[in-house]
């Protein structure tokens, strides 16, 4: 069994930042590329960022220059810095690991979400 907790989520006001954290658990044998996706109300799930094993990373153009996003392989762990934050980037925001198991398979693991709100 494989576990994504999300962290660091809350209510921040226009022009400030959050980081949040997403750390994998559980029957992990390697983990291939870890990102982030959001979905605000009312809108479909998008990608926000994502980095593969190797550090390679890539941005929606929307937060491209305000958003970081950076892992730990030692400790399966992905972060997401967001500087700069908007209103329109208030949404639930989801870790997504894809990642094999000892076992041999491939599962692409999701965590619980965790909303970021972003008003004065």
């Amino acid at each position: 069994q494989v576990q994504l907790v999300e962290s660091g989520g809350g209510l921040v006001q226009p022009g400030g930042s959050l980081r949040l954290s997403c750390a994998a658990s559980g029957s992990i044998f390697g983990i291939n590329a870890m990102g982030w996706y959001r979905q605000a109300p009312g809108k479909q799930r998008e990608l926000v960022a994502a980095i593969t094993s190797g550090g390679r990373t890539n941005y929606a153009d929307s937060v491209k220059g305000r958003f970081t996003i950076s892992r730990d392989n030692a400790k399966n762990t992905v972060y997401l810095q967001m500087n700069s934050l908007k209103p329109e980037d208030t949404a639930v925001y989801y870790c997504n690991a894809d990642l094999r198991t000892p076992y041999g398979n491939a599962l692409d693991a999701w965590g619980q979400g965790t909303l970021v709100t972003v008003s004065s």
